[in-house]
């Protein structure tokens, strides 16, 4: 795996949904740094990518209400385990689980595995809320899937947070999810 600048040179064979992250970020004027690599949807798969990247890879979690009205978009570190009871008081949500994978592709145009950020930029009726915990906005750089889970960006968080999410409209929610349960919380 190598760490290159930019957009592939040669696009034969990449799905359109790649492509056209690739498209929206230059179109920005965002920098960023890719590695392509085999499928990576596992955490233990993206621990090894993340030694190349250098960069925090936040754990996706897409989630939604009971009654599946309500969806979640949640970016967390990747070693930080996930509880909802945590999440739920913060953005009063009486119960969240797992989103169905249909509802991942009707909205952000992504399969399980490759879901990231960037799939807001298909989100044209924000129907997803995009959840970040604290620590990955206190991170100078993020790593992400540009919608697949077969190549990985590094970007500035500066640049996801203000550019990229700007030009998407969604608008995070910032949640401070604990470490350990130990400390009380």
């Amino acid at each position: 795996m190598e760490l290159v600048k930019g957009r592939p040179e040669n696009t034969e064979g990449r799905l359109e949904r790649e492509i056209a992250v690739y498209d929206l970020l230059d179109s920005l004027g965002i920098s960023y740094q890719r590695i392509d690599h085999e499928e990576a949807n596992t955490m233990e798969a993206c621990a090894e990518i993340d030694k190349v990247l250098d960069a925090l890879i936040c754990k996706n979690l897409f989630l939604c209400n009971r009654q599946k009205t309500q969806f979640y978009l949640l970016m967390m570190p990747a070693d930080k385990p996930f509880k909802t009871k945590y999440l739920t008081k913060q953005i009063d949500c009486a119960r969240l689980s797992f989103a169905d994978p249909e509802y991942m592709e009707e909205f952000l145009h992504i399969r399980p595995g490759a879901v990231s950020v960037m799939g807001l930029m298909n989100d044209k009726e924000n129907r997803v809320q995009l959840l970040i915990d604290k620590p990955v906005i206190e991170a100078e750089y993020m790593g992400c899937h540009p919608c697949v889970s077969t190549a990985s960006l590094k970007l500035h968080v500066a640049d996801v947070m203000g550019k990229f999410l700007d030009a998407v409209h969604h608008k995070p929610i910032i949640v401070d999810l604990p470490v350990e349960e130990e400390h009380g919380l």
